[in-house]
């Protein structure tokens, strides 16, 4: 199947600059694929189409101020993006300019904080490996900065905004965007409605974000990214199944962990692994029964994943109704329930 099969033309001024406030005040579109009916809400109404026994899945994955800016001996500068920690002190990223970083030489962050290219890997990756004084978190923290997307184009003022309520393990280049639309009070009456709210892990790399090149999507290689399922969430969603209670994903990175830990009948191992998988159509999804979505980028794997849930036709015909109704699109944009 061809990539621009999935092109789709956005006004640029849809392209969401900032999060909603509050976060739960963003658009909602609901899509039932039994009917095809589509509904226009507000996120804070999710509630009203989630039902008691659903298991509803979050990725706890915690975005790391993953972008920093280097110098060479000669004062040259480098930008580089965390994508994937290997070991303590080794990470593998993407930096730029790409060809700009020799090997053996050291570049530095700032004082006691220096890395050096250790091996160059496919797809513009690098291996590099770090060398400071202290601890490196408290170094990341200090010097690196919130590794927004490019299409936005607004300084965020509280980064915390980039983070979902729930986040916890930090990982990630990239928020798992759907859950920036959840607050704790929003969660909290969901669960007293009787839903169940689990967390997997999927540390967001450069298999999530990167664009999809191939003329033939078939023959696009993800990037892997890592993640876990803990016993007790694979035994609550392993339960799920049997008693035909729906499993709803929030995000694709959600529903990529997921797809990636099940059977051919639905079932999840618990476990730690990494996942390359990259579902588009067609595909017959395993586990998930619903989708909590933001509206994603044309030509992208994303939404190449959204097309093999939906159909490609229809997603591209949800995705002009949006746009008619004037949707705010992207990481901080407005939200989709597929049921």
């Amino acid at each position: 199947m061809d990539k621009s099969a999935f092109f789709y033309e956005l006004p640029v001024e849809l392209v969401a600059q900032s999060p909603a406030d509050p976060r739960d005040s963003s658009r909602l579109l609901i899509y039932n694929r039994e009917t095809t009916a589509i509904k226009h809400t507000f996120f804070n109404d999710i509630i009203n189409y989630l039902n008691p026994g659903d298991v509803l899945v979050l990725n706890n994955t915690r975005v790391t101020p993953a972008r920093l800016f280097a110098k060479d001996d000669a004062g040259r500068n480098v930008e580089i993006l965390l994508l994937k920690r290997e070991a303590y002190d080794v990470w593998e990223a993407i930096m730029r300019p790409t060809k700009a970083v020799k090997p053996d030489l050291y570049y530095t962050i700032a004082e006691g904080f220096s890395f050096k290219l250790i091996e160059v890997l496919p797809d513009g990756v690098r291996r590099i490996q770090f060398y400071f004084d202290g601890v490196f978190e408290d170094l990341l923290l200090k010097n690196g900065v919130m590794p927004l997307p490019p299409y936005i184009k607004k300084k965020l003022k509280d980064p915390e905004r980039y983070q979902t309520v729930y986040s916890k393990i930090e990982g990630s280049a990239a928020a798992p965007t759907a859950g920036l639309h959840f607050t704790p009070r929003l969660l909290d009456r969901i669960r007293e409605k009787g839903v169940i709210i689990v967390e997997i892990l999927l540390h967001v790399g450069l298999g999530t974000f990167r664009p999809v090149k191939t003329k033939n999507i078939n023959d696009h290689k993800m990037h892997s990214e890592y993640y876990e399922i803990s016993e007790e969430v694979a035994d609550i969603i392993n339960l799920a199944k049997i008693q035909n209670r729906r499993v709803i994903a929030v995000g694709t990175t959600t529903t990529r962990t997921l797809e990636s830990a099940s059977d051919e009948n639905g079932f999840i191992t618990a476990q730690k692994n990494d996942t390359d998988i990259f579902i588009h159509p067609p595909y017959k999804f395993k586990v998930i029964d619903g989708l909590i979505t933001n509206f994603h980028v044309p030509e992208s794997s994303l939404l190449m994943l959204m097309a093999a849930l939906v159909g490609h036709k229809e997603i591209l015909d949800i995705y002009r109704i949006a746009i008619k109704k004037e949707y705010r699109f992207f990481s901080f944009g407005d939200a989709m329930f597929v049921e």
